[in-house]
């Protein structure tokens, strides 16, 4: 990968890490924003219209965090990847099973257990990052505080 520049006090070698690992996050927070529509598409059911309602602000708050890793990325000289096929490339983590009109309870176990997974991986990426860039960490760090605070609406629900 080649940079068009550095940001002082990065060097060449340590943005490069720091854009990989915010790639991987990029690709995640993307692919959760259509994760999200899917489910706020395709959910029926008695609970219905709360949950429904409860999708589209996470949605934009999803593709807020795309954006800003996406800008971090370019902040630090590399290119952001955001093109569907990206997104399967960079993707280490378990995708969401659950598929077509559903309950909107079993929607929200699978987005539980999908956004379990999704904090894990960035509270990985924050390790990782703390060392390397804390910029890119507090930003990670911020995105986990706004996932975590969804998925609390989500077991709300499922209590």
């Amino acid at each position: 990968m080649a940079l068009e520049f550095t940001v002082p006090g990065l060097d060449a070698e340590t943005s490069k890490k720091v854009i990989t690992i915010l790639q991987s996050r990029l690709s995640n927070e993307q692919e959760c924003a259509l994760v999200l529509k899917h489910a706020h598409w395709n959910m029926k059911g008695k609970n219905f219209i709360g949950i429904h309602e409860m999708m589209d602000p996470e949605v934009d708050s999803v593709l807020a965090m795309a954006d800003e890793t996406a800008e971090r990325i370019a902040t630090l000289g590399g290119q952001a990847d955001g093109r569907p096929d990206d997104i399967i490339k960079n993707r280490t983590w378990k995708g969401i099973e659950i598929a077509g009109r559903q309950e909107a309870l079993d929607y929200l176990k699978a987005l539980n257990d999908y956004y379990s997974e999704f904090i894990i991986a960035d509270r990985q990426a924050i390790k990782e990052l703390d060392d390397l860039d804390v910029i890119s960490s507090n930003i990670i760090q911020d995105h986990v505080q706004e996932l975590e605070h969804f998925q609390w609406f989500m077991r709300s629900h499922l209590i």
